[in-house]
């Protein structure tokens, strides 16, 4: 049996929660290769691709060559245009390129699940019972933290839905990140020291991802 531990609104620890099985302990034959396919495939999916360099047909000059081939005892030139004078065109140009590769869903939530077992087997997952702010408050945000995780480090936060007031609460302390309970991604879990979930993130993660 998984558990973290729990905490109130306040930050005070208040007992453990058990952590589903289908989400938290779960394995596979490789799951190194795995995280590692379906994270590079992230990454390299959030590349823009809108890098260009212009080839020496691209780039302005003259096509005169600069002096004649034979007679002057120089090495032989062609025109100012050419990759090896400053001002020339580049050499196989790179041009722009669109980076996105399909990652098949099955191994995408199964990465998923593995990230999560990695982080409640080393016990950095944090439970919120609640998670309400009247109206948005870093001080807040920054007590309730400094309660339940001290430590230094990246903090993913998850919470269910898209509360206008908790967002802007966590949005400007370094270090924190957040996102929805039925946007998860494995390199967010990964790229983080502690995941700290709601309840209700909690049961809407089991719901979308078990």
């Amino acid at each position: 049996m998984i558990e973290a531990i729990k905490f109130s609104a306040n930050g005070e620890q208040i007992g453990t929660v058990k952590l589903p099985e289908s989400l938290f302990a779960v394995t596979c034959n490789n799951p190194k290769s795995l995280l590692y396919e379906v994270v590079k495939t992230y990454l390299q999916n959030q590349r823009q691709g809108t890098v260009a360099k212009r080839g020496r047909g691209e780039v302005r000059g003259s096509t005169r060559k600069i002096f004649k081939q034979k007679g002057s005892g120089n090495a032989r030139m062609g025109n100012n245009r050419t990759p090896i004078r400053r001002g020339g065109g580049m050499a196989f140009a790179v041009k722009p390129k669109d980076w996105y590769s399909v990652i098949p869903s099955k191994k995408k939530r199964l990465a998923l699940k593995l990230a999560l077992t990695e982080k409640a087997n080393d016990k950095q997952v944090i439970i919120i019972e609640s998670l309400s702010f009247d109206k948005p408050s870093t001080k807040s945000a920054v007590e309730l933290l400094g309660k339940i995780a001290p430590e230094t480090g990246k903090k993913l936060m998850v919470v269910n839905g898209s509360d206008i007031n908790i967002i802007k609460s966590f949005s400007n302390i370094p270090q924190i990140r957040m996102d929805r309970a039925d946007g998860l991604y494995a390199y967010e879990v990964l790229n983080c020291k502690y995941l700290i979930m709601t309840e209700e993130a909690l049961n809407k993660a089991v719901e979308v991802f078990e």
